[in-house]
């Protein structure tokens, strides 16, 4: 079994940076891709970016896609999510998400493709 767990939330002003990491624990032998989503007050969960382990590639939202950097450390069987330029809209909560079963690029972005989840950290962004 697979456990994730991330750190690094906060309050930052807009414009600032953040880094957060996801650390993964048990049998990370198992983990296919790691990915991390957001969730904002009254919204839907949405995609953020994912790195996928075995034949290493990333995949981005195109909201993120030029201010959001993912990478992983293979030893520390960590990831992390640099965010920079932040916005106010980037304000949630931010999980991080593994997947063991099966996973491909074209599913990257759905929730459904991960089955392991953290509790989440937030993130606030004042303007």
């Amino acid at each position: 079994q697979v456990h994730v767990v991330e750190s690094g939330g906060g309050l930052v002003q807009a414009g600032g940076s953040l880094r957060l990491s996801c650390v993964a624990s048990g049998r990370t032998s198992d983990i296919l891709a790691m990915g991390w989503f957001r969730q904002a007050p009254g919204k839907e969960r949405e995609f953020v970016a994912a790195h996928k382990w075995n034949i290493p590639s990333t995949y981005y939202a195109d909201s993120v896609k030029r201010r959001a950097t993912i990478s992983r450390d293979t030893a520390k069987t960590t990831v992390y999510l640099q965010m920079n330029s932040l916005k106010p809209e980037d304000t949630a909560v931010y999980y991080c998400a593994a997947a063991t079963t099966y996973y491909s690029s074209s599913i990257a972005s759905y929730s459904s493709s991960y089955n392991v989840w953290g509790q989440g950290t937030q993130v606030t962004v004042s303007s």
